[in-house]
């Protein structure tokens, strides 16, 4: 297992761009940045490219090179196995979030198949959405998404490998095609202008910032533990800074394509401005598989179009939930559990827990928003273990090694040391704050999207890890 490694550069960054690139590329990113003004969000979001994910990304770029294991050993070993518990956080954030996510995933496989067989064809998606969501048949696609994702990680890190190989350059090519589709449309123009101009005043608005720090957290994986787990099969003389630098950045300029592609189909078939406001206030789902349905339904050819759109979801939303098992499973591995056991065993939780999600979307609407408030402590986790590492000395082994030969300078020593907790904190207390409102209900630990059901599930699962974390200690850490 030890051994496993990466057949090619290729194969790794097609992989890793696959964990990468998921839904909110393309369904969350522009919708985001149409909220927040379009160009002005832009200049905050590449900040935060730079400030959070590229740092985060060789932090885990260059653990994984280290230690050649997931996170809770990693934790174990960088901060002593006290600390286990934070490795354990990060794992077990990424499980829960793979327990809706599968869900979402199978939401894409339904759509991109009633799209092939027309059955959104002079069909409300109101009404169609509805009926769907309100059954039982999510189970069915639910159950597909996490059987396609078991196999593949069951059969190991070469089996992860081919399948990006393939699902990776087909993403790109369904993105273009819509992408390009979208560019030819009449007033395509004013959906590029509205996303490249800037408006500089605008960039004193706090919220504008914290949602370009969110969307990069989301964007690119880092800071889940996602990074350092297929950075364990890294090839020995890998140029790690120069992977890093590439990952996040090939990956947000997806999101920007994606962020073309729906700005000049909605300024295109939304003339009125008002309208189109009220669209991009639409939640995720309700964009994706409400608005964009009837987007296509109004265009010429606009049923293969949408086939083509929720292909490209479904292929970004697998390959995301790949990854996910990948970690998840990398923890048991450490465990001393066997690798087709433990992933085995990660599919049967990832479908069982993942039912209440399947048939209840208001449970993973709570889920979503819990879960990912939590990423920011993952984040915040993995600096700390940077800390520990001592980032100067961390980046001279670790990073500027004799096969980069791309460098990193000091720079980065300040930013995971400081920035990034501080980030961090910063936008976990922000983003309760603001979900506290003034409804009287906000302290309610059964809410749907409060403070209180953050702090109650999270607080639970902190207690839970802290008061086994000797166990845990003892089954992931190696023997000296």
């Amino acid at each position: 297992m030890g051994a496993a490694r990466f057949g090619s550069r290729l194969g790794m960054m097609l992989a890793m761009l696959g964990m990468a690139v998921g839904t909110g590329n393309i369904w969350r990113f522009p919708r985001i940045a149409a909220q927040n003004g379009g160009g002005e969000f832009l200049v905050a979001w590449v900040v935060f490219l730079f400030a959070w994910s590229i740092p985060l990304v060789l932090l885990e770029f260059g653990m994984g090179r280290k230690l050649r294991c997931g996170p809770i050993r990693a934790f174990g070993t960088l901060l002593g196995p006290r600390f286990a518990w934070m490795g354990s956080f990060c794992v077990f954030v990424t499980a829960a979030i793979a327990f809706y996510y599968s869900v979402v995933a199978g939401w894409t496989f339904r759509f991109a198949g009633a799209s092939l067989m027309g059955e959104l064809q002079g069909t409300e998606p109101e009404a169609f959405w509805e009926s769907f969501t309100t059954s039982w048949w999510p189970i069915l696609p639910h159950a597909l998404a996490v059987g396609f994702a078991t196999v593949v990680v069951a059969r190991g890190v070469n089996s992860i490998e081919r399948v990006a190989k393939v699902l990776m350059p087909a993403l790109l090519v369904l993105v273009l095609i819509l992408t390009g589709r979208a560019l030819t449309l009449p007033g395509a123009g004013d959906g590029l202008d509205f996303l490249f101009s800037v408006d500089w005043s605008a960039l004193g608005n706090a919220r504008l910032w914290v949602e370009a720090l969110t969307q990069n957290a989301w964007d690119t994986g880092a800071g889940w533990g996602l990074v350092l787990c297929y950075a364990a099969y890294l090839r020995e003389k890998e140029d790690t800074v120069q992977n890093a630098f590439v990952l996040p950045t090939a990956n947000n300029l997806i999101s920007l394509i994606a962020g073309v592609m729906v700005m000049c189909t909605v300024f295109s078939m939304v003339t009125d401005a008002a309208a189109r406001e009220e669209i991009f206030k639409e939640t995720n789902a309700g964009l994706t598989f409400i608005e964009m349905p009837k987007l296509f339904g109004e265009m010429l050819g606009g049923r293969w179009l949408m086939v083509l759109f929720f292909s490209a979801l479904a292929v970004a939303a697998v390959t995301s939930l790949i990854s996910m098992f990948e970690v998840v499973s990398r923890a048991l591995v450490d465990a001393g559990v066997e690798r087709t056991r433990a992933v085995y065993t990660v599919g049967a939780a990832v479908f069982l827990f993942g039912l209440p999600s399947a048939v209840f979307i208001d449970f993973l609407d709570n889920q979503d928003w819990v879960w990912g408030v939590s990423l920011m402590l993952s984040g915040l986790f993995f600096a700390i273990a940077g800390i520990a590492c001592k980032p100067k000395s961390f980046r001279e082994e670790h990073l500027n090694h004799a096969d980069s030969k791309w460098r990193v300078g000091r720079w980065w020593d300040f930013v995971i040391g400081v920035l990034v907790p501080v980030q961090a904190v910063v936008l976990f207390v922000w983003m309760l704050v603001q979900a506290a409102g003034w409804e009287e209900d906000w302290l309610d630990p059964f809410g749907k999207t409060n403070v209180g059901t953050v702090l109650f599930q999270v607080g639970l699962v902190f207690l839970g890890l802290i008061l086994a974390n000797r166990w845990i200690a003892q089954r992931s850490m190696p023997e000296e």
